[in-house]
């Protein structure tokens, strides 16, 4: 599985494979001494190995979102929730599963990409008693 936490820390770190628009290397968003990683993508991105390990559909129709959240620099345990929502204001819920690695931890959920479009996401970080919010807008593509 450390394949899985360098994949998926390359991910979160660099540029969206699916957006068309500039977007900042770093997606990222600070709340006091906590700092929230953040980057969506298409499943294909994955190879067969890393999806299959982290019981991900690898599908030109399914994207991937992923989080991480850092005190100091340390990975913290959190709740994390969301929906992604289509122009048309339809809601799909997010449902997001923890992956633990040996000095990271990842927050990962999917979501389907059926055509292209301009989607919103809503992200809820719970970090103890403080529960912090992050929305962005994304444009998606089908993979090829």
């Amino acid at each position: 599985m450390g394949r899985l936490a360098l994949f998926l820390l390359t991910a979160c770190l660099s540029v969206t494979a699916m957006g068309a628009e500039a977007i900042k290397g770093e997606r990222q968003e600070t709340f006091g001494d906590v700092t929230v990683h953040y980057n969506t993508f298409n499943s294909t991105y994955l190879t067969p190995d890393i999806a299959k390990s982290a019981e991900l559909i690898r599908s030109k129709n399914q994207g991937v979102i992923n989080i991480s959240v850092l005190k100091e620099g340390k990975p913290l345990m959190a709740q994390v929730s969301g929906s992604v929502k289509d122009l048309t204001s339809q809601t799909v819920p997010l449902q997001f599963k923890q992956i633990t690695e040996q000095g990271a931890i990842y927050y990962i959920a999917q979501y389907p990409v059926d055509q292209q479009e301009v989607r919103t996401f809503d992200i809820k970080v719970q970090t103890g008693d403080k529960i912090n919010t992050i929305n962005f807008n994304q444009e998606l593509f089908p993979g090829q």
